[in-house]
């Protein structure tokens, strides 16, 4: 556990330039493209919350406070007019941005260590599949929740 502490805080420490490198990814992917319609300081501060605090996200954090994060990322994406598939490829990019780091970054050589990897491996998986259902539900409410708006009420003229 302590090699997945280490990790975590290598990440932490590195989390603002893995938020902006995500920024690049995310502006230059060809699956991102509505993505120019959300404000790139908006973008950038959120992935930095998360990526700075990942240690709490991942070993202190509940399933509920996920959820909470993400079916408001989710909402605010599909009022932004973001595609769902657009919102979950940022997540899917978000979680690759942290994998490619920690490939080139942690040196790890040990098997003790490359199992304290592949534990994070694991955790970082687990929540970033739930931010992109949470996300997905989101937006979903979001889009719902809007068509109940629109759609006159029934007998009423």
């Amino acid at each position: 556990m302590m090699i997945t502490f280490r990790l975590v805080r290598l990440i932490e420490s590195h989390s603002e330039a893995l938020a902006s490198g995500l920024l690049y990814k995310v502006q230059n992917s060809t699956f991102t493209k509505a993505y120019a319609k959300v404000p790139p300081e908006e973008l950038k501060e959120r992935v930095h919350g998360i990526y700075q605090h990942l240690g709490d996200w991942l070993l202190g954090k509940k399933d509920v406070d996920i959820e909470k994060r993400y079916r408001a990322i989710g909402a605010r994406r599909y009022q932004q007019s973001v595609p769902l598939n657009e919102v979950v490829w940022a997540i899917v990019l978000t979680r690759e941005n942290l994998w490619e780091f920690l490939t080139w970054e942690s040196g790890l050589d040990r098997p003790v260590e490359v199992f304290g990897e592949l534990e994070l491996l694991h955790l970082i998986g687990q929540f970033f599949d739930r931010a992109i259902f949470y996300a997905s539900a989101g937006y979903e409410l979001a889009r719902q929740a809007e068509r109940t708006a629109l759609t006159p009420m029934a007998g009423s003229l």
